[in-house]
């Protein structure tokens, strides 16, 4: 499942991004300063969302930082700042697309996909398992030649669980990647939704080992 960090320190904006993209099926991380955006990047993320009026320093310097570092992280920055000198100093720059605010939530996660889809072209996009592959451009999961239509947080706990088959990932490894990182780690949700996942998939698919977590297995041929 791709992260993606939000760089804005209006909450009500990043509150409403970050609430979007996570019902999209993608983790989710929010910076408020600059250099709380620097210091977040010391960790992986797939796609950068990015305001130019941060505290600190602005999105141009951070921007101007990650290129300095030989990142090719995609960026995309969203701002109030729409003025063509500023469109032309951002993608200048070094970031990959330009959105003015207000804008629209449907564009905004158009853009992000296309721009992971790019990123992504040289690698395998649509992991595979056995007979099991999810396409992530539809969002639907084939089992052979049965297409089996899955929720955006059921196809993003089944991609993790397809991309890592074989290994045992915890309850807690998938609450952050698929529900973010603040969710809350007493809740049974996962549970729930591998319980969603073997009703679709078949529950011999996904195996539970207990007090440990989940492991995607290849079952076996009748």
């Amino acid at each position: 499942m791709a992260s993606i960090l939000i760089a804005d320190d209006e909450p009500r904006i990043s509150g409403f991004v970050e609430k979007g993209l996570r019902a999209a099926g993608f983790a989710t991380r929010v910076a408020a300063t600059g250099p709380e955006a620097l210091q977040a990047l010391t960790d992986e993320f797939d796609l950068m969302v990015l305001d130019v009026n941060l505290p600190g320093f602005d999105g141009f310097h951070v921007l101007e930082q990650l290129r300095g570092s030989g990142s090719r992280l995609p960026v995309i920055m969203l701002t109030a700042r729409v003025e063509l000198q500023d469109t032309i100093a951002g993608l200048d720059g070094g970031a990959d697309d330009y959105l003015g605010k207000p804008f629209f939530f449907d564009e905004l996660l158009a853009r992000i996909r296309v721009r992971l889809r790019s990123d992504d072209a040289g690698a395998s996009s649509d992991p595979t398992h056995g007979d099991l592959r999810l396409d992530v451009r539809t969002r639907r999961a084939h089992l052979g030649d049965q297409i089996v239509e899955l929720s955006a947080r059921e196809f993003a706990l089944a991609e993790e669980l397809v991309r890592h088959a074989g290994q045992v990932l915890s309850r807690e490894q998938l609450l952050s990647r698929v529900w973010g990182y603040d969710f809350d780690p007493g809740s049974n949700v996962v549970d729930v939704y591998v319980g969603y996942l073997r009703q679709k998939l078949g529950a011999e698919r996904i195996e539970t080992l207990r007090g440990v977590g989940y492991r995607l297995t290849t079952p076996s041929p009748r």
